[in-house]
């Protein structure tokens, strides 16, 4: 169907808007993401779901259309750890790199994927350059104990064109919650979802819950898929369509706070590197953090080695 239709449906104001099927939100996003439509077509589209707001059906149909269209990590037999990094830092340091390093460390593999999505913020890409990780120029193949730093683009075009919309219009949209949720590897894939309102753990969460996916959902530090170190955040993994809590949320701060650096990617990085050293302790959010992730990985391949033999 034509996107004028779907705009005509969707479009309608908060109370008058009709929601989209799971394969009428996978029609309209493959046209979005193929770039088939006008700017002005998306512009529209993303104004009216900005109002609107996804049902978990929407977001279910626009992730098909994604996957169906991205550049996925070939299958490395293992359950790769993927970190979307799309917020950054404002008032805290964005440590998503520390936290993948510390599970390299440990032999996962780890990918995490993202774009700068505003201008003033510090993303993870720049820390990981600080730290001598490049961005990624393919899409690479991922061993255990290693890590990449894939930008969007390099695993869809599409997505990130869509992403950019937001510099243009200064309102988020459907694509800022699907990078959160998407699974970018052929094979198995653990996803560390986060979120900053409540209303998106909701949606995150519904939209786990009906497409399967295995995955960590906490409120991250802005944002960002890594814990605060300044508290423990409530964690919970998806599995199969089940939700179970691991990690209860902490009340108030940690009675010791670790030393945090400044926001900028220079600072991060040498922090990061006082951590990975010894010269600085993990903070204690962040370890626990590692441990959970670490443990369900461990678990899903001890489960689906079971069901092969």
């Amino acid at each position: 169907m034509a996107i004028s239709q779907y705009i005509k449906e969707i479009g309608r104001g908060k109370d008058g808007a009709r929601s989209l099927t799971r394969e009428q939100a996978t029609d309209l996003l493959g046209q979005v993401l193929d770039g088939t439509v006008t700017d002005l077509e998306v512009g529209g589209f993303c104004l009216a779901m900005r109002i609107k707001g996804e049902t978990p059906d929407e977001m279910a149909g626009f992730l098909d259309a994604t996957h169906a269209r991205l550049r996925r990590l070939p299958d490395n037999g293992l359950t790769t750890v993927v970190l979307p990094s799309y917020n950054g830092a404002r008032k805290l340091p964005v440590l998503t790199p520390l936290l993948a390093l510390l599970l390299a460390r440990r032999g996962a593999a780890v990918l995490v994927h993202g774009t700068a999505t505003e201008n003033q913020r510090v993303f993870a890409s720049q820390v990981f350059e600080a730290l001598g990780v490049p961005s990624a120029r393919e899409v690479p193949t991922l061993g255990a104990g290693e890590v990449a730093f894939v930008p969007t683009e390099v695993l869809s075009p599409g997505l990130k064109r869509l992403l950019d919309v937001r510099r243009a219009v200064g309102l988020r949209n459907p694509a800022h919650s699907l990078v959160k949720l998407m699974n970018p590897c052929e094979g198995k894939a653990f996803i560390v979802g986060s979120y900053t309102h409540p209303e998106y753990a909701t949606s995150m969460a519904a939209t786990w819950a009906l497409t399967g996916a295995h995955a960590l959902l906490l409120r991250g530090t802005e944002g960002e898929p890594v814990a605060d170190a300044r508290r423990t955040p409530r964690m919970e993994v998806f599995r199969d369509g089940e939700r179970t809590e691991v990690q209860a949320l902490q009340d108030g701060p940690l009675a010791r706070l670790p030393s945090l650096p400044a926001v900028d990617a220079s600072h991060t990085a040498a922090y990061i590197r006082a951590v990975l050293d010894g010269t600085e302790p993990i903070p204690t959010p962040i370890a626990l953090q590692v441990e959970h992730i670490l443990r369900e990985v461990v678990q899903h391949e001890t489960a689906t080695h079971a069901l092969a033999v």
